[in-house]
């Protein structure tokens, strides 16, 4: 008869894993699945009732947590005779793949949606999430969605992917100032471009599209464009401008008074102290789409 071996005492049991992929099957299961559901959501303008179950938000989500708890000392009543959440202002399939988050841990995104994932997921406080959508916008960034997903950057203090954005928006700055998206920017939005050094882009291109943006926002605001660009056009680089252009600006400038005279006032010192004729300014002058702005900091403006 075999002797049965001798275990050694007081030892730690040993830790083993099994299979994540049955597991998170299993769990995906359940999303938006009625059956053991003790929670629902009424869900965007659709109204879409959305089945979850309170143990399972609860554990992954302290702002799920909260709310939960909210309710139920509230109404002092078991969880059965809970009233829906009513969550209005957010889209069925961006609360679908939050939930998919919460239950599996992973995250079905899209262009469509990715942003306002972003968004749910800096409001829910889910971190993991926040970092698994900044991946998808920076790795699937478009000339149209530039704007949006840097907005969204700024917005958030999302500075991991305001990096990403900007390095593309300094790619392809001429294609991107022609978005609708870019019109739309906050005056924070705006700034973090015109602040770079490298965009490729004539100045002259961008100043225009600066006024364009104007335009758009002090109908939106109903406030003058001088007010809506006040800091904005502080970033314009008008040293850059030939003087042929700077006439231009000049006239341009007497219809809406985006610029401050004194701002042009001093562009125009700054020929009249280099004494740069107009060849040997374009030497230097940046070449449209070719040459970024960081090549021109010998060319700085004089001193007010």
């Amino acid at each position: 008869m075999a002797k049965c071996p001798d275990f050694p005492k007081h030892e730690e049991p040993g830790s083993l894993q099994g299979d994540r992929t049955s597991l998170s099957a299993s769990l995906r299961g359940l999303i938006n699945n009625p059956l053991f559901s003790d929670v629902k959501f009424i869900v965007g303008k659709e109204r879409q009732v959305v089945h979850a179950h309170r143990c399972i938000l609860a554990c992954r989500c302290k702002v799920f947590n909260g709310m939960f708890s909210h309710q139920l000392q509230a109404a002092k009543t078991s969880p059965e005779n809970q009233v829906p959440f009513v969550l209005a202002d957010i889209h069925p399939d961006v609360f679908l793949a939050v939930m998919e988050y919460l239950y599996t841990n992973h995250a079905t995104l899209n262009n469509i949606i990715a942003l306002e994932v972003l968004t749910s997921a800096v409001e829910y406080g889910l971190n993991d999430l926040r970092k698994l959508c900044v991946e998808f916008i920076s790795k699937t960034l478009t000339v149209e969605l530039a704007c949006e997903a840097l907005q969204a950057a700024v917005t958030y203090g999302q500075t991991d992917l305001k990096q990403k954005c900007l390095g593309f928006i300094e790619r392809f700055t001429g294609e991107i100032i022609k978005t609708q998206s870019f019109r739309e920017l906050s005056d924070l939005g705006l700034l973090s471009i015109l602040q770079s050094d490298q965009l490729s882009i004539d100045e002259v291109l961008l100043i225009q599209a600066v006024r364009e943006w104007a335009h758009v926002n002090s109908v939106v605001l109903e406030v003058p464009v001088s007010v809506v660009a006040l800091d904005a056009v502080k970033e314009l680089r008008l040293f850059l401008l030939s003087p042929d252009d700077l006439t231009t600006l000049e006239k341009e400038n007497m219809k809406d008074e985006l610029i401050p005279e004194s701002q042009i006032a001093q562009a125009w010192k700054f020929h009249a102290l280099k004494k740069v004729s107009e060849t040997q300014f374009h030497l230097f002058q940046r070449r449209k789409g070719t040459l970024p702005r960081e090549h021109h900091h010998y060319l700085e403006p004089p001193s007010k």
